[in-house]
């Protein structure tokens, strides 16, 4: 039987490049990792991945199972809209000064979440009630339900009616239903209250909380405070990211006790490690974390988990999806069926998998799965459109050709450059563009006279620049050198050798070992992909 390998190629499917993109399918070719299983089994609170590493794929899968959550007395509690506008706008256009106010402006809003959750899953108790008072008492009524209008309402609060003693005082607010003024008498401090506070009805945010888990611990329930994007909530200022986030966790380890409500937090690696790289106290006591690791063997098991759910693909090959998939040997079968062996010819060049792999590793070796589905969706893209063009020349027992992966390579490069590192690190766009061009291998004499600056300066650089995974540090301390990944070299125009002078004062004699694919993923483990 003659298969018409255009239609399967176009039933085949990668998947998004984000877990937003590819929210109604993630289900059906999500692997269920021990990384996984630690988060679902409630073992770990804050998840650290390197961009596009696959945190908000597990964030997104447990959102999806909220009612399997619920099953088990789980209540999710997403502290961030999932799409569109941040519920933080509001703060980046006239940010918190202090990171106390930070603190105070995290404290508050979760309890609102969580108040507001649980009465819309029909939890109810006389202490439930006095919270909701409480808050009602400065401001934050019952008729609040969109996150950012919380946000806001809650920073107003704050700003307008806690000073940084926190007194008990009156207020005037709108009724949101009716338009008209209300009086308040506030319930709420932010330290323990004092004799004439207490006599008062006023009470200290943290009893609040303690109030909150015991209806919680009484009706056998469990919240999970959920928080991702964080990488976009506060982008208007390193400054403001580092006050919000360095509150955040503070505000993590209060929490901590309360064994009824936990904080779940997915946050990328690079920016937890600059909010800590001038030191941060919490850090030695946050012990429920994890850091999203991602093997060969795992990504090779994405890649063909997604390639399977392609009904026609599994028709063509006669093979049981479930099958195919089931074992690392499986899945290297199925690949071998796929794809070529290698892209490019050679006994030294690298077997097509891990030639994939090493065009989409950054400098600290991290292959991220965003860019290699990203990589695999434009092979798939340019494979159709050698189709279209005439071009195709496939082996009767392929699917894709190896110039389709040639080609869809430099696009992989521009999309991570261009929608990646420069709308995050805008900073950094003037020092990458400086070695458009140039030679891929670099050490700080040459980085020096193309940035025409001093040692310092350039010391600086090339460390933000290693930090972010645009450079590969190589060699010893005195004769450091420092390599720009495949990665980023089509995107600059870059040519692959050492610049001026490098090869002199580094005293590598054997160039060509620099530059081999075969020795750029010599360290790779052969599993014959």
């Amino acid at each position: 039987m003659s298969i018409d390998r255009r239609a399967v190629i176009e039933d085949i499917s990668f998947g998004g490049r984000t877990a937003e993109d590819e929210s109604d399918h993630l289900a059906r070719y999500f692997v269920e990792t021990e990384q996984w299983r630690k988060v679902w089994s409630d073992e770990v609170d804050i998840v650290f991945a390197p961009k596009g590493g696959g945190k908000s794929a597990i964030y997104s899968m447990l959102v999806s199972r909220e009612e399997a959550l619920f099953s088990r007395n789980v209540i999710l509690v997403p502290g961030e809209n999932p799409t569109g506008a941040t519920a933080f706008a509001s703060i980046q256009t006239a940010p918190p000064t202090t990171e106390t106010e930070f603190v105070r402006i995290w404290q508050l809003y979760f309890l609102v979440l969580v108040v507001e959750e649980l009465e819309r899953y029909g939890v109810t108790s006389e202490k439930l009630k006095a919270v909701r008072r409480a808050l009602g008492s400065i401001g934050l009524t019952d008729a609040i339900k969109v996150r950012r209008t919380i946000v806001t309402r809650v920073r107003d609060v704050i700003t307008r009616w806690f000073n940084p003693e926190s007194i008990e005082t009156s207020m005037t607010v709108v009724d949101p239903s009716t338009g008209s003024p209300i009086d308040f008498a506030a319930k709420i401090t932010f330290d323990e209250p004092n004799a004439a506070q207490s006599a008062a009805g006023v009470v200290s945010v943290d009893q609040l909380y303690e109030d909150v888990n015991e209806v919680l611990e009484g009706q056998v329930f469990k919240v999970w405070l959920m928080l991702d994007r964080l990488d976009v909530a506060f982008t208007a200022s390193p400054e403001l990211e580092a006050n919000a986030l360095r509150a955040l966790f503070r505000v993590y380890k209060l929490l901590e006790p309360l064994k009824n409500i936990r904080m779940k937090i997915f946050l990328r690696t690079d920016i937890w490690a600059e909010i800590t790289a001038g030191g941060f106290r919490e850090t030695s006591h946050i012990t429920r974390d994890m850091t999203l690791q991602w093997s060969k063997a795992n990504l090779l098991q994405l890649i063909t988990q997604r390639l399977i759910q392609s009904s026609k693909l599994a028709a063509a090959l006669d093979v049981d999806p479930d099958a195919a998939v089931g074992t690392a040997v499986a899945q290297q079968e199925l690949f071998h069926r796929v794809f070529p062996k290698q892209v490019d010819a050679g006994t030294r060049k690298p077997a097509t998998f891990d030639w994939c792999m090493s065009r989409t590793e950054d400098g600290k070796s991290t292959a991220a799965p965003r860019e290699l589905i990203h990589l695999f969706t434009v092979v798939r893209d340019r494979q159709l459109g050698r189709f279209d063009t005439g071009e195709a020349s496939l082996p009767d027992d392929l699917y894709f050709e190896a110039q389709s992966f040639r080609e869809a390579h430099p696009e992989v490069s521009e999309t991570r450059l261009q929608k990646t590192i420069y709308p995050e690190y805008p900073w950094l766009r003037d020092w990458l563009e400086a070695l458009r061009g140039q030679r891929t291998l670099h050490d700080l004499a040459s980085l020096r006279a193309l940035w025409a600056c001093d040692r310092s300066v350039a010391e600086e650089r090339v460390r933000r620049l290693v930090d972010v995974g645009f450079f590969e540090s190589l060699g010893p301390v005195a004769n450091r050198t420092y390599k720009v990944p495949f990665l980023y070299r089509p995107a600059l125009d870059m040519i692959q050798g050492a610049a001026e002078g490098v090869k002199a004062r580094s005293g590598e004699d054997d160039e060509e070992a620099l530059f081999e694919d075969a020795a750029e993923v010599e360290a790779l483990p052969d599993m014959g992909v």
